[in-house]
């Protein structure tokens, strides 16, 4: 093995004479004594694997795989994901979206597909079909109750995630995205190994503003650059709230409700800012006004400068920032994309921003 094959195998962390993820002495050599890698190295597949050719083979006719990582939970991941696909798809490409987090199981939910089951046929194990272009595979199709837990040690996760890659027949898709798990551990180093022959774009990190998200997606790059895993760029999600200014209540010193005199104010204020004159004249257009007026604050505190910053500390593209919104969190509830009917969705286009960088940088690592 040379030694960029080697150093591409060492994941975040390991001590100096780390054998490497793949090696037979993987998690049990002298050198692995004390590394926080050692038990999910000592579990995950060692040495060549046959079914590695299998995999390859299965996911040959997929034009771009992009992986989507983030090394803290919580910061939005699955839904970026779920949002990407339905994206791709409303462009007319054909799409899959695989859910590899396997006690965390969150896409049937996103993609209105709670209570679906997995079917097999002579080619294979079928995607669950949302639309004609839009097929998704979840252990969470496979649960008899979506309220079970998935206790399963690592042996048993890379297993599934291994069946997943091998048996699932997606046919000719323009696009497989994989959405996964919190973390650099077992899922994520089965993952770019069973990957290993197959032609992966690369990933998307996803993060939220504060330090403490940044702290853990710093070494989710990190571990990416170890093995190998092009970077296409960072997400910054949850960057701010921003709402219709009509969607909030406001009050005074004494909790009295003065959010009739705020957004008359406003729609004066923007009346006259755009040279409308006074306003209308009612509530009804005050209101109507107001409607059209967007606040915006932060929500997370950036000490180190967010998303943007740390992409450029650590020489990745940074894709854009995308802040909160109510419609995006009812269409992830509602299981649907957040693009249809988006209007007073402040997430959409920026998540359509998002996405044509990311479509951009996936174009440029083909060229």
């Amino acid at each position: 093995m040379s030694t960029q094959e080697r150093s591409s195998e060492v994941p975040e962390g390991a001590p100096e004479h780390c054998p490497g993820t793949a090696s037979e002495a993987a998690g049990t050599a002298e050198a692995c004594q004390g590394c926080p890698n050692q038990a999910a190295c000592a579990s995950a597949p060692k040495g060549p694997d046959p079914d590695l050719a299998a995999i390859a083979a299965r996911l040959a006719p997929i034009k771009h795989i992009v992986l989507v990582l983030s090394g803290k939970g919580g910061v939005g991941k699955s839904t970026f994901s779920a949002q990407l696909a339905f994206a791709l798809a409303a462009r007319g490409l054909e799409v899959g979206l695989l859910d590899i987090d396997i006690c965390g199981p969150s896409l049937p939910k996103m993609l209105g597909l709670e209570g679906e089951e997995i079917h097999q046929s002579g080619a294979g194990w079928s995607p669950v079909y949302v639309q004609e272009n839009l097929g998704v595979m979840s252990i969470g199709f496979m649960l008899p109750n979506p309220d079970d837990a998935v206790i399963w040690r690592g042996p048993r996760k890379n297993g599934l995630i291994k069946q997943f890659l091998k048996d699932v027949h997606w046919g000719q898709c323009d696009y497989l995205v994989i959405d996964s798990p919190p973390g650099t551990s077992d899922e994520h180093i089965s993952i770019v190994q069973f990957l290993k022959a197959a032609r992966v774009d690369g990933a998307v990190v996803v993060t939220t503003p504060q330090e403490v998200s940044i702290i853990d997606v710093r070494k989710e790059i990190n571990f990416c650059k170890k093995t190998g895993i092009p970077v296409l760029g960072v997400v910054e999600n949850m960057s701010g709230l921003r709402q219709p200014l009509s969607s909030f209540k406001f009050y005074g010193p004494s909790g009295e409700d003065i959010t009739a005199a705020v957004l008359a104010a406003a729609a004066a204020a923007a009346a006259g800012s755009s040279g409308g004159g006074g306003g209308g004249s009612g509530d009804g257009a005050t209101a109507g006004q107001a409607s059209s007026i967007t606040a915006e604050t932060p929500v997370f505190h950036a000490s180190g400068g967010g998303a943007a910053r740390m992409a450029a500390d650590m020489g990745v593209p940074f894709l854009g920032a995308v802040p909160l919104d109510g419609a995006l969190s009812r269409a992830g509830e509602e299981g649907r994309s957040v693009f249809e009917a988006a209007a007073g969705s402040s997430s959409a286009p920026a998540l359509q921003a998002v996405i044509d960088k990311l479509l951009a940088a996936v174009d440029s690592s083909c060229n």
